[in-house]
């Protein structure tokens, strides 16, 4: 695993300021977001999960999977989740030429807008880049385009093969209030998730947080 904290250091802010790292709140709220999806394999048991919980998120989706799979796409928007791009195919900003990043954020936003049945994901335009890997040209032509770029507070590895479960659990739990936590709603990350976001959202819940979109 390669050496990426869990929690963001706080100065990391200071030098990306224009990205939305954490939400500050004077309430207990914490921000859940799954990236890659939507995926028939996990997708449908992460929203019956939420629903338990009356738990909310934001699913940074990829617009090939949305082409794919319309109907979970709504679904997604039907429980009341909120909706961000994350580009059509998950390219990684730091290999791609500004125009390739471009037309990639610009098909899954398409994508987006035309399976859109809530008027207000279509107002936010949220974007988070595959890998957290952004160039600053890239970073300013998004922002120059209306785009919110959401990176996060708190990174739970689930997509780690070689991390266990336990391990997941126990990065997870590190959230804090006004922190955005990344889940990965991808076949990948499945063996840690579905062990970890029900105890995740039972010790959340219990503690009296909110758990919800951006």
């Amino acid at each position: 695993m390669r050496f990426i904290p869990v929690k963001t250091p706080f100065f990391i802010g200071w030098f990306f300021p224009k990205y939305i790292w954490k939400k500050p709140t004077d309430k207990n709220s914490i921000y859940l977001t799954f990236d890659d999806g939507p995926t028939p394999e996990i997708t449908p048991w992460i929203l019956d999960d939420l629903k338990k919980y009356n738990a909310k998120a934001t699913f940074f989706c990829i617009g090939a999977n949305i082409e794919k799979h319309p109907d979970l796409f709504k679904r997604i928007q039907q429980e009341g989740h909120v909706i961000g791009n994350h580009t059509q195919t998950h390219v990684n900003g730091w290999k791609s030429s500004l125009e390739t990043y471009q037309k990639e954020t610009q098909i899954a936003q398409k994508n987006i807008e035309a399976h859109l049945i809530n008027s207000s994901n279509s107002a936010k335009k949220l974007f988070r880049p595959p890998y957290g890997r952004i160039t600053s040209p890239q970073g300013k032509w998004l922002i120059d385009k209306g785009f919110s770029i959401v990176m996060w507070s708190i990174l739970t590895f689930d997509w780690e093969q070689k991390l266990s479960k336990e391990k997941c659990l126990k990065k997870s739990l590190k959230a804090k209030s006004g922190d955005i936590v990344v889940f990965h709603d991808s076949v990948k990350a499945s063996k840690n998730l579905t062990y970890v976001l029900p105890l995740f959202l039972k010790y959340y819940t219990e503690k009296g947080y909110t758990i919800k979109g951006l």
